[in-house]
């Protein structure tokens, strides 16, 4: 049976993307040498029209400043490569055809539903366990998004903060880790 573990915040909620970046900087030592000096110049525009949304700055600024990484042996995240939008995007809705199928499979109060229904869920990371790191969309602001857990063990649960502060929070231990394993604050990186 699945399960809807809680929902946590943090303390404030970081909107201004370079903030958020920081703070993940600060909770992973080490990372800040592998910042590019020149961000990647990664075609937004066309990412958001094949997906029909935009995705949120602070995402975006650390897919620009950062290659794809992992922490902790656990947690991965990366987007798109500058010529390769399209095949993150259909990366993306391959992920969103597991997502359904949890969606549809969990036995929750209030029914969650993969993106792009209305607030859907979207990934943005995964786990080397196979759980899923989403976005809680919302129309209108995407600094608004939250952030859900999908456990590979059933148990769902919510981030009211944007998706690279839940990095810094899960890291430096600022947020309870329900149904994860200990994150510890080293970064594997996948590309230069």
């Amino acid at each position: 049976m699945d399960d809807l573990v809680g929902t946590q915040a943090p303390r404030r909620r970081l909107h201004d993307p370079t903030e958020a970046l920081a703070e993940v900087e600060r909770a992973l030592p080490g990372m800040v040498e592998r910042r590019r000096s020149t961000p990647k110049a990664i075609n937004w525009v066309a990412v958001q029209t094949d997906l029909g949304t935009d995705l949120p700055s602070d995402y975006k600024l650390l897919c620009e400043l950062y290659p794809a990484f992992e922490i902790s042996d656990f947690l991965r995240s990366g987007g798109p490569e500058p010529g390769s939008e399209a095949d993150w995007c259909e990366g993306a809705r391959e992920l969103l055809e597991i997502v359904a199928e949890w969606c549809a499979d969990a036995d929750l109060a209030v029914p969650l539903h993969p993106y792009p229904a209305p607030g859907g869920l979207l990934p943005w990371a995964t786990s080397s366990q196979g759980d899923f790191f989403l976005w809680g969309t919302h129309p209108g602001d995407t600094r608004e998004w939250t952030v859900t857990v999908a456990s590979r063990n059933g148990a769902w649960w919510h981030y009211t903060g944007g998706a690279v502060q839940f990095l810094a929070d899960l890291v430096s231990g600022s947020v309870e880790r329900w149904a994860l394993p200990a994150v510890h604050p080293r970064v594997f990186w996948f590309t230069g």
